[in-house]
């Protein structure tokens, strides 16, 4: 059965943050508990990762050290990008493909450039990079892939569309196009960092708003901060939901 595997639900920071005392960085509930924010797609037959941040390792062993076939990035933030060399158990027999904008592709040689060394030292991870263009679709196997731009404040990064599955974070704005790419959405998961404003992140409000424009059956909010506040105390309108780390849903 295709499904969604929330592997991570936080932002930059992770909740608890470090050095909070703040009533979610204190609370004992497991749904408080957030890595940086990924997911593993599994469609078609295929497992599709979402980001690779700082928590990956920590991810994937949680989750049984499931087979990947192919990496999505939505832009080279730290948070999106640190666990890359996290993935050398999966280029072992081949380059692991990856997926992203021209810029995304520049950061990936930067941050690890001994994967894209004319000779690699035995044993480093290495990549297959795809460069894709914003709202141009592509296929990963027989898997038609949508990118969505949208905006993190000045910057130009990636959502995706699966079918009707539809995975945003860190969008701030997207343009009307994008709505456009996003009609008919069955299953939307897009950003919700906390309830006051953000320069670079929508405000849960906000992602209310989008939500309910596009009127998806059901919508689940990641990439959340502490600044939420503890889920237990978060009411939201029906069909949207919080989502946690290692939420399964099926698509």
């Amino acid at each position: 059965m295709d499904s969604l595997l929330f592997l991570g639900t936080g932002t930059s920071t992770g909740v608890p943050a470090i050095g909070c005392r703040c009533a979610t960085c204190s609370s004992l509930d497991p749904l408080d508990k957030r890595m940086r924010a990924s997911a593993i797609l599994s469609i078609g037959g295929k497992n599709i990762l979402i980001d690779c941040g700082p928590d990956l390792r920590t991810q994937l062993l949680r989750a049984g050290s499931p087979p990947l076939d192919a990496l999505l990035v939505t832009h080279i933030h730290y948070d999106h990008v640190a666990g890359i060399d996290d993935l050398r158990p999966y280029c072992y027999q081949r380059p692991m493909p990856v997926y992203c904008r021209a810029d995304v592709a520049d950061g990936l040689r930067r941050i690890v450039p001994y994967s894209f060394a004319e000779h690699p030292y035995p044993g480093v991870p290495t990549f297959d990079l795809h460069v894709i263009d914003p709202g141009r679709p592509f296929h990963i196997g027989d898997i038609e892939v949508v990118p969505l731009p949208v905006m993190h404040f000045e910057l130009p990064i990636l959502g995706y569309r699966i079918g009707s599955f539809a995975y945003i974070t860190d969008c701030k704005t997207m343009p009307d196009s994008t709505f456009d790419l996003l009609r008919g959405v069955d299953t939307l998961v897009i950003n919700g960092l906390r309830f006051e404003p953000h320069m670079s992140h929508l405000s849960v409000p906000e992602a209310i708003e989008i939500i309910r424009a596009l009127g998806p059956r059901r919508a689940f909010l990641t990439h959340m901060s502490h600044d939420l506040g503890p889920a237990a105390t978060v009411t939201l309108p029906p069909g949207i939901q919080l989502a946690h780390d290692f939420l399964k849903i099926p698509l």
